[in-house]
């Protein structure tokens, strides 16, 4: 016992405090040749880098300069553990930062790996809040498989801003919901960019994909990959010429230089145009970049191969751990989409869209009465909520009905995806083949009209988000809320008091059950469970255009409504 509280002490004594001091911002930038107003961090974009090692202390302190809009960050793959007030989903763990707002988010670095951030507040992130993450671990099990390290980000980009997209894309003039199309494809946030290569060496290239919509295929020429890591998790090495990633996902891959530096090569990333609806016309479907060996010779000319990436459900955990055993608790999430009162495509699970709560999930967790706190009604038929038990081994079953495919994400924990179908394979009845050693990730993709099952031990409690990672979904409500052993929160977490101030100012409740009820805690009248008619994102004020489009959308709506019966 004694050897085993040295090491700990030891282990507090290494780590470091890691703080930034950040002012989020409105910048101009080209990244592809076209301007436009970005978010941005102390006057820059792209946004910088968090860089810590595993067990560090991260502290972020957070001015929100915007002066129209609220904002919110989710350090993405940290499963925040014992820090459930960090995670970052406005209306979730946290109320919106309002415009002259602080906020100060403070984790230990946990897991160790290839992350980002990203503000989840309001489909906001895809107008450039958003940055790699990335810890580091000294027992990393690659360690000393590599000489350099290199960091990709994948995006697609849209020209205008998403709070005059949103209410365009939830209207009933797009009864459809076909999401818009991206304008152009980035890498590092920009086009045409340079990585100087040294004959011989291997490098570890983090990919991580910080996009809105649309998967990507990468693929380096005339270099051979090799995977090392999925969302963070270490997999035994497997090669591929190309990798596909989805939104929200990450890849570390190692390549090794050619022996002389007589050519340079280039890089692509790849729109997916698959998964675009309707008709659209894109810029720039494609990014490029280069590997410059030397900078004499003159960069290659580019072209877009015949992709093959791997597929990666076959990949193996480093750890070799077996799939988890007896499933004590199974979630059943059937989505899909359909047109509500107005005529608007909205996303279902179960038959219902998630909509945010008038109290944070979280707040009501730690406000809630001992006997109530594991009863889902207080949390609101609307936030689509799950109650787990401590310690259990939860199965959870995504049956895809849509026409498309889905990136899904689990917030708090890398989980055992232990069956995946094929697009228009029949829905999981618990019969299928599993993978005795399953990949672990935090985003899967779920194919069209099939299903992915994954698995995960209980024993981080929180509450959490599992969601579509596009983000017109979440804003379409393709979202429900793991309450994770919620009765072990209570006494073991506390709202810090500059997070209690931003609710305050914005006049959100912190107690009470999803209707703000505090006084009879069964009674949620009032509780939303309807999404609001409009959406203009995180802006505070809605511009003339989007009250124009307000009163379009109104008028049709009286006009469909005075038919009815």
């Amino acid at each position: 016992m004694k050897y085993l509280c040295v090491l700990a002490w030891l282990s507090a004594t290494l780590a470091a405090t890691v703080t930034y001091n950040w002012d989020i911002n409105w910048v101009e930038a080209a990244p592809d040749g076209f301007k436009r107003p970005v978010i941005g961090i102390n006057g820059q974009w792209p946004c910088p880098t968090i860089e810590a090692n595993l067990g560090d202390t991260i502290i972020v302190h957070v001015y929100n300069g915007l002066v129209n809009e609220t904002t919110g960050i989710h350090f993405h793959g940290q499963t925040q553990t014992g820090t459930g007030t960090m995670d970052g989903p406005s209306g979730v763990n946290q109320c919106s930062i309002p415009p002259g707002g602080t906020f100060t988010y403070n984790f230990t670095a946990n897991p160790a790996g290839s992350f980002w951030y990203h503000s989840h507040n309001k489909g906001q992130y895809p107008d450039g809040l958003r940055g790699p993450l990335i810890i580091h671990d000294p027992k990393d099990v690659y360690a000393g498989s590599y000489d350099e390290e290199l960091t990709l980000t994948l995006s697609d980009w849209y020209y205008k801003q998403m709070p005059v997209m949103l209410p365009l894309y939830l209207n009933p003039d797009n009864s459809a919901g076909v999401e818009p199309a991206p304008n152009s494809t980035l890498v590092n946030d920009s086009q045409n960019i340079t990585f100087a290569i040294t004959p011989g060496k291997t490098y570890r290239l983090r990919v991580i994909s910080v996009g809105n919509f649309v998967g990507q295929i990468f693929e380096v020429e005339d270099h051979e990959m090799t995977i090392i890591a999925v969302d963070s998790v270490p997999v035994h090495q497997a090669s591929t010429s190309s990798i596909y990633v989805s939104v929200g996902q990450r890849f570390d891959v190692l390549f090794t230089a050619k022996p002389t530096a007589t050519k340079n090569y280039f890089f692509i990333s790849s729109i997916d145009q698959s998964m675009i609806g309707g008709d659209f016309e894109i810029t720039y479907p494609n990014a490029y970049g280069y590997l410059v060996y030397n900078p004499k010779p003159p960069l290659p000319a580019v072209y877009q191969p015949t992709f093959s990436w791997i597929d990666d459900f076959t990949l193996v955990p480093y750890d070799n751990e077996p799939i988890l055993g007896t499933v004590d608790h199974q979630i059943v999430i059937n989505m899909n989409f359909t047109n509500d009162a107005y005529d608007i495509n909205r996303a279902v699970i179960n038959g219902q869209t998630y909509v945010t709560q008038i109290v944070p999930s979280l707040y009501t967790v730690l406000s809630a009465p001992a006997v109530d706190v594991m009863n889902p009604l207080i949390y609101g038929n609307g936030s689509n909520p799950f109650v787990v038990q401590y310690d259990q081994v939860v199965e959870i079953v995504i049956n895809n009905y849509d026409t498309g495919s889905h990136p899904w994400y689990m917030h708090g924990h890398q989980f055992q995806v232990v069956y995946r179908g094929a697009m228009d394979t029949p829905f999981w009845d618990g019969t299928q083949p599993v993978s005795a050693i399953p990949v672990r990730r935090d985003v899967v993709m779920v194919n069209t009209m099939a299903s992915a099952v994954w698995r995960f031990k209980a024993n981080n409690p929180g509450v959490f988000l599992i969601h579509c990672h596009i983000e017109w979904h979440v804003e379409a409500g393709l979202q429900a809320t793991l309450f994770e052993a919620p009765d072990h929160l209570q006494g073991a977490l506390t709202i810090p008091a500059d997070h209690l101030k931003v609710c305050k100012t914005d006049n959100t409740p912190t107690v009470g059950n999803a209707a703000g009820n505090s006084k009879n805690w069964l009674d949620l009248a009032g509780a939303p469970v309807v999404a609001p008619r409009y959406d203009y994102g995180s802006l505070v004020t809605p511009p003339a255009t989007a009250k124009m489009l307000r009163s379009r959308a109104d008028m049709r709506a009286r006009q469909e409504m005075s038919s009815w019966p």
